[in-house]
């Protein structure tokens, strides 16, 4: 196995997880198979648990793991299916050796960060590397490590350790490591500085890694003066300095690298030239130049609790970046509080009131994305219900398909204290509940998690024909609360149609209205499996039903 390490420096928030699939997708290009793994430093078991608003989303696997949002990167840049496993943290690594030490595993021993923690680091590492990704039979050729946080950091460094082992073990062609830093440019000077980076090398060589390449992020390309000079204080090439200055949007990323010939020079590392072929990233340079050459924009309503921070809702964002290619618009999405449509939003803070239902009123399509609490709910069902009455197309994930459900169930049921009862546990009129199977208990790894079967249960739905006229799909969930089997019939009486189930045929997994352009929710997460190549098919169809395209695009 080769192994590519991508560490940081300066500061976090480079995009070393971009680069980090950059890499991955050149090497890829070269006729590579690439696998991933992700290293978090923190003491978390998992991301489950984490706040959107500190860590940005939470992405899901199809095995169920709550992971960082860098291995949604990954499979959407590499198309590959990762595993809870490929995601590493401080976490996990202390629940498998404390887990042996309970067993007696260490025979006695005493147990210590070196070896044993930096031991299970490296046996971790070794082994997630082997497993196939990509659906094919046997292991990767090379496998890309990001390494989180920056270095310096006092979490990571049993990691920085167990990697300097492993680096000496594997040998020098079998490992590349790859420094991202910051070239910053100060004000009035107007001076690329390169001193920043030169701290972060030396700080990374007294840890005993010397890094093969240093790629390099600036808001302009790097001046040959300045990669001289960083070559001179960072022992590093000059050819294997590498610039990822600011671009239009990050598909571009794989041909900035490919340009400056970093698949050549990663390959005569990794000892790789011979197996490799010449990269073909004609895929990668229609889909950068096409979204460039995009005039027409669509509008859209993200209506959500975390609109703070764009992260929380990036595998959201990005589904709809590739749904919008493909229909070739410009997504314009505008991000709208959910809190600040709400009634007392108009007696505390007016002007923000007024511009969001501004907003929301002047979009052509309207989004609302998962969450948890109470905070913005009745927002969001105002924003459902504007959608309903005035047939502008609405997609509501998890959260989203619930609050479509408690509006439903107030304006045409009468219900008028319907509710969830994560937000209302006396509620009269339940109308979405806790699963009975949920732990009530423990937060982490208790909600219904992962790739779970969904049974569509009429061919004529909208879903299933923007599925491709199928029976039944696998999409990956995070929830822990459904709607309340019990009203299902009621709800569909009045005209909501259950088109989606589960296996046992009464969980609800996916609601419509007949009589509206597009109006669906679904309790499953359809964005964690969009590809820039093939966009999710209710994401597509909801940009169509936008542009009132989508009776067309379902005739052909």
């Amino acid at each position: 196995m080769k192994y590519v390490l991508v560490t940081g420096g300066v500061v976090s928030g480079l995009g070393k997880g971009v680069t980090a699939s950059s890499i991955g997708v050149v090497l890829e290009a070269c006729g590579l198979r690439v696998t991933s793994i992700k290293i978090d430093p923190y003491l978390n078991t998992d991301a489950g648990t984490m706040s959107p608003f500190e860590h940005g989303e939470v992405f899901v696997l199809d095995d169920g793991g709550e992971v960082d949002l860098d291995l949604g990167n990954y499979e959407r840049f590499l198309d590959v299916t990762l595993t809870k496993d490929n995601n590493i943290t401080t976490g996990k690594i202390y629940q498998s050796v404390l887990e042996k030490e309970r067993k007696g595993d260490y025979l006695g021993k005493t147990v210590q960060v070196v070896p044993h923690i930096t031991d299970a680091i490296k046996d971790w590492i070794e082994s997630v590397s082997l497993i196939p990704v990509d659906g094919k039979e046997g292991q990767a050729d090379v496998c890309v490590i990001e390494l989180g946080g920056t270095v310096g950091d006092i979490e990571s460094m049993p990691f920085i350790e167990a990697l300097r082992q492993l680096s000496f073990s594997v040998g020098q062609e079998n490992f590349c490591l790859i420094h991202v830093s910051l070239i910053p440019v100060l004000g009035v000077v107007g001076e690329q500085k390169t001193k920043p980076t030169q701290h972060s090398v030396r700080e990374l060589r007294a840890f005993g890694l010397t890094p093969h390449f240093l790629a390099c992020r600036s808001a302009q390309p790097l001046l040959d003066a300045t990669k001289a000079k960083l070559s001179q204080f960072c022992h590093v090439p000059a050819a294997n300095i590498l610039n990822i200055h600011d671009v239009p949007n990050i598909w571009h990323v794989p041909l900035l690298l490919r340009n400056q010939n970093a698949h050549h020079s990663i390959l005569k590392q990794l000892n790789l030239t011979s197996v490799a072929t010449v990269p073909d990233l004609d895929s990668w340079t229609k889909m950068a130049e096409t979204f460039d050459n995009l005039t027409d924009h669509v509008k859209i309503a993200m209506v959500g609790k975390y609109v703070g921070l764009t992260d929380s809702y990036l595998s959201v964002v990005k589904a709809l970046l590739h749904a919008c290619i493909a229909c070739s618009l410009k997504p314009e999405i505008e991000w709208i509080a959910a809190s600040d449509l709400e009634d007392e939003s108009e007696k505390s803070t007016p002007e923000a009131h007024a511009a969001a239902w501004k907003i929301l009123k002047s979009a052509e399509c309207i989004l609302v994305p998962g969450g948890f609490g109470d905070r913005g709910v009745s927002g969001m069902v105002l924003a459902a219900k504007y959608a309903r009455e005035n047939k502008v197309p609405y997609l509501g994930i998890c959260l989203g398909m619930q609050i479509a459900v408690i509006e439903f169930a107030r304006s045409v049921l009468g219900l008028e204290r319907a509710n969830s009862t994560e937000f209302d546990a006396q509620t009269p009129d339940p109308v979405v509940i806790f699963m009975p199977e949920g732990s009530r208990t423990h937060m982490g790894s208790t909600m219904r998690l992962g790739s779970r079967r969904t049974h569509l249960e009429s061919r004529d739905s909208l879903t299933s024909k923007l599925y491709g006229d199928v029976c039944y799909v696998d999409e990956r969930h995070r929830h822990r609360y459904e709607v309340n089997p019990e009203v299902a019939q009621v709800l569909e009486e009045a005209g909501l149609r259950l088109v989606g189930k589960d296996d046992t045929g009464k969980r609800i997994e996916v609601i419509e209205l007949h009589d509206h352009p597009f109006y669906v929710g679904v309790q499953f997460h359809p964005e964690f499996k969009s590809r820039p190549t093939r966009p999710s098919p209710l994401f597509l169809g909801f940009i169509l039903a936008a542009r009132k395209l989508l009776q067309t695009h379902l005739s052909s």
